[in-house]
């Protein structure tokens, strides 16, 4: 029977996440089911025509065990009553074979009892709107990127990813919780010779959002791809990026990778204690610093908040059944707490958040960042450009680079244009800058205020050993920053 709506994500079996841990509860001190069934649906669009579209189903059940104080893992997607023990025995040879050199003897207080749900705010859902319908807007999309026969290449992209997943433990945990994203993607790119220029809808990240279908409302979509179209024929006419040192304002679009890379990464406690070294890295941040160091100016404020409605990363408990909550990170500029879940708090002896999230069900939690965001200000966009003599507003990041302590790092833009003298000027092609985390956030001087507050995310925040890819959220108004080093691209 041929598809006629975007709904893809009928349950693919009647799998009962209680009977399951019925089976195993008895082979260890502690057991935890996670079920995950995920279905990602794709639609492409290239310069008006069909460019693949793809539909891909993941479903499977992560067994977790504590043994003598360690714990144990083994996922599987065989759902049946053998299959579910057969994982259970292996996480139980794992923790035992593991538990002769562990580092921490962990008790069921890292495991709480949880109980409760989760729905991702959805106003129209998939099977309100028809493929065809949602194709044709797609289709519109690179029409209306293609402001001029300057645009060689337009491109419209939407994966919606619906997932579930349940949480059961032998200790009385039960949740349920249910996510609906929306991950886009619209660009425009202009040749002129030897030359192309790219401007997108924030960078090759795209939006990412916990939404349904009404995020594509097809008029104002179309305009927002004029605009797009229309900046990229500015960027091919446009000069480069000078070299100079002068005041930056940041777009909340550039600003996601900003607080993603020299915030979130180096507060995560599994890289403060070392266990990330090996492949994602360390920290500069020393577990003494809690409490004392001054992270950035007293203008500085960012929250750990996975309660934001419709941000990429929200939801109601983490993957060990840590209920959810806001906590301030960085307050007045001065470094609260950072990113721990409950094994690493117990570890460090420091508090942490609700953040030991997994990929999915073949992979066990670790400390993850979910939406890291910039508490809005008090200034307008117009104050912040008048207070400016010689800058420069950048929007939406194309490239990143920072050392493996998050200390040093270096981020290109695909959109720039100077501010002089207290007014927005010409654009300009390739901006890039440059900072040292701690004296960069230091040298914030205007936050903008809570009606310019933009929410994006990241769908592709790769780290752990095996690697695992995670869905993070950042929240941020424009944000401006004082005498920072300021480049061209090659």
């Amino acid at each position: 029977m041929l598809q006629t709506s975007l709904s893809i994500s009928p349950e693919r079996n009647a799998f009962d996440i209680h009977k399951s841990l019925n089976l195993v509860k008895a082979e260890a001190d502690w057991v935890g089911l996670r079920y995950v069934s995920e279905t990602q649906h794709a639609r492409r669009f290239r310069n008006e025509h069909s460019d693949g579209h793809n539909i891909s189903l993941d479903c499977g059940v992560m067994v977790e065990v504590m043994v003598d104080g360690h714990f144990g893992f083994a996922g599987t997607s065989d759902l049946s009553n053998s299959g579910i023990q057969r994982a259970a025995a292996r996480a139980v040879s794992m923790a035992k074979t593991a538990g002769r050199f562990k580092v921490y003897n962990f008790t069921e207080s890292q495991r709480p009892k949880a109980v409760g749900e989760y729905r991702s705010p959805v106003y129209k859902d998939l099977s309100s709107e028809l493929l065809s319908d949602f194709s044709e807007t797609l289709k519109l999309a690179t029409q209306a990127l293609k402001v001029s026969d300057v645009i060689a290449v337009t491109e419209a992209e939407v994966t919606f990813i619906d997932t579930h997943l349940q949480y059961a433990s032998s200790n009385g945990s039960d949740v349920d919780q249910k996510f609906l994203m929306a991950v886009s993607h619209f660009a425009a790119t202009a040749k002129v010779g030897n030359e192309t220029q790219t401007r997108s809808d924030n960078g090759p990240r795209g939006r990412c959002l916990q939404i349904g279908v009404e995020a594509f409302d097809r008029r104002e979509l179309l305009e927002r791809c004029r605009v797009i179209g229309d900046e990229a024929l500015q960027l091919i006419k446009a000069p480069n990026c000078p070299t100079d040192t002068m005041d930056l304002l940041i777009d909340p679009d550039q600003m996601l990778i900003q607080i993603h890379e020299s915030i979130g990464h180096p507060l995560e406690y599994d890289r403060i204690l070392g266990d990330e070294r090996n492949f994602a890295g360390w920290s500069f941040v020393k577990p003494q610093d809690f409490g004392k160091l001054q992270y950035g100016s007293k203008l500085m404020n960012i929250s750990f908040d996975p309660t934001v409605p419709g941000e990429f990363a929200s939801y109601a408990f983490d993957d060990c059944g840590n209920p959810a909550k806001k906590e301030m990170l960085i307050k007045e500029g001065v470094l609260q707490r950072g990113l721990g879940s409950l094994e690493s708090q117990a570890r460090l002896g420091l508090p942490g958040v609700a953040n030991f999230r997994s990929s999915s069900w073949n992979r066990a939690p670790i400390d993850r960042m979910a939406n890291i965001n910039m508490e809005p200000g008090t200034s307008s966009v117009n104050s912040m450009i008048e207070g400016v003599e010689k800058g420069i507003y950048m929007k939406s990041n194309i490239s990143w680079s920072i050392d493996d302590y998050r200390n040093k790092f270096q981020f290109g833009c695909e959109y720039g244009q100077l501010i002089e003298d207290g007014k927005l000027t010409k654009v300009v092609k390739s901006p890039n800058y440059r900072g040292v985390t701690v004296p960069f956030w230091n040298s914030l001087k205007a936050v903008g205020k809570a009606e310019d507050v933009g929410i994006f995310g990241s769908p592709f925040c790769g780290k752990g050993e095996p690697s695992q890819i995670i869905r993070v959220g950042h929240a941020s108004p424009p944000c401006l920053f004082s005498n920072i080093e300021v480049f061209g691209g090659g």
